[in-house]
């Protein structure tokens, strides 16, 4: 899905045991700089990752730069094997960095002396041997992103550090165009701006502190990594879901 001459956005069918689920992975273009992917799906996904690629005539060789929102394995599942195709450079938050690197444990991921006993455990249901049983990411990060740092990309892409759903979490911000790039900063369904997923963010308070500080900007779309784009009012949205999280 195309939304502008700046940004592509990439639909990845995935599923989680719950059912058939679309992860809204984006597309920065540029062809001056190089095509930047803001994250990279589950394991498995740089196929599908390449054939999205193709709607704009492109393929992973032309990803210069990946830019990860945060370590989760549903977002960088597929970083190393984009990594090896493209050669690309992987910019993230410091904070985030010794996750995606493997010097820390995820942070959402059971102490590993209790993966261990579910992995031995037989009664333990197979959705989440499963999903135990995935192989932990290691990547090497370039660059350690900072807040409000303007990216030379498509016309200016300006940094957001937005924590609460993990601790470096970041979104993005397209000046030329007013594109917000969220992450699981936000979500949304059916065109609707929701609040992060209570169920996987362990700082609420931070969390809509960061919504908060993301209501400031003049902005035009929303994209969120669950649910897809934001159009209609997406100001008003965004200025709704802040005041609904923060109370203010």
């Amino acid at each position: 899905m195309k939304l502008s001459d700046d940004l592509l956005i990439l639909e990845l069918t995935t599923d989680f045991g719950t059912g058939p689920s679309i992860l809204h992975a984006a597309l920065i273009l540029d062809s001056q700089a190089g095509h930047t992917l803001v994250d990279t799906g589950v394991p498995g996904m740089e196929g599908a990752i390449e054939e999205a690629l193709a709607e704009v005539g492109a393929t992973l060789k032309d990803i210069r730069q990946v830019i990860v929102t945060h370590h989760d394995l549903d977002h960088i599942g597929s970083l190393e094997a984009v990594v090896r195709a493209s050669s690309a450079q992987v910019w993230a938050s410091a904070r985030e960095t010794p996750f995606i690197q493997g010097e820390e444990w995820p942070q959402k991921m059971p102490p590993q002396n209790q993966v261990a006993a579910l992995l031995a455990d037989p009664q333990t249901p197979p959705h989440v041997r499963a999903r135990l049983s995935l192989p932990r990411v290691a990547v090497k990060v370039d660059r350690a992103l900072q807040d409000g740092e303007e990216l030379p990309l498509a016309g200016g892409v300006r940094v957001i550090m937005t924590p609460g759903h993990t601790p470096g979490h970041l979104s993005l911000f397209l000046e030329r165009t007013g594109a917000l790039i969220t992450g699981d900063a936000l979500t949304s369904d059916a065109g609707q701006l929701r609040s992060p997923s209570e169920r996987v963010t362990p700082d609420m308070h931070t969390a809509g502190q960061s919504v908060e500080k993301m209501a400031g900007l003049d902005v035009q779309t929303i994209v969120t990594y669950h649910g897809g784009v934001v159009y209609e009012d997406a100001n008003g949205q965004l200025a709704r879901v802040a005041s609904e999280m923060t109370g203010s």
